[in-house]
């Protein structure tokens, strides 16, 4: 598995590529989210069931705009994720039908979060869009802490672990229903 700095990912991604990479609490498994293959692979690798859905993350709301449906948002739904972005906070919000079931799930809505990590940034940065963000672990396992707990759990199934330190965050991200503004974990 190649270990590369952030800015070196891009072709890697637009290849159909899956990285890990440091969040602001623990190692993260990221690809494309318009890249069906490499999602289903991210799947695979970590053993999660697609109902599930996962996470993408971004580096401002604007990347996350043509996933997201905002007609279903009031205005103060959306001053309220942006009073905590860039952070740890994960919002469920809803999503246009164009959105791969391979990202939502089974349902009608997504994860997102606006990132203040700085090597997340940059990835988003490089591809002008959201990356899917899911633990970088085997369902059901304690999420990866360390470069090296990636090359063991993940060795010959990645095509590169970025290099980088993990945040200040010792768990993970509050998620929060947008519409109804309820905590479902806590971080």
């Amino acid at each position: 598995m190649l270990q590369i700095p952030a800015s070196a990912s891009k072709e890697i991604l637009l290849r159909g590529g899956v990285i890990a990479y440091p969040t602001e609490a623990v190692y993260g498994l990221g690809c494309d989210p318009d890249d069906e293959a490499a999602v289903q692979r991210i799947l695979e690798i970590k053993q999660r069931p697609w109902q599930k859905g996962l996470i993408m993350v971004a580096s401002d709301f604007q990347q996350l705009r043509p996933y997201i449906d905002e007609t279903q948002l009031t205005e103060a739904q959306l001053t309220s994720a942006f009073a905590k972005w860039p952070g740890p906070f994960t919002f469920i919000m809803p999503v246009r039908t164009s959105l791969s079931t391979w990202v939502r799930g089974q349902f009608d809505t997504c994860a997102v979060r606006v990132s203040a990590h700085p090597v997340v940034r940059e990835l988003c940065d490089l591809l002008n869009k959201p990356l899917i963000s899911t633990s970088a672990n085997l369902a059901g396992e304690n999420p990866a802490l360390t470069a090296e707990e990636i090359l063991q759990t993940f060795d010959g199934k990645l095509d590169a672990l970025i290099t980088g330190a993990l945040g200040e965050q010792r768990q993970p991200s509050t998620i929060i229903d947008i519409r109804s503004g309820k905590v479902l974990r806590q971080g």
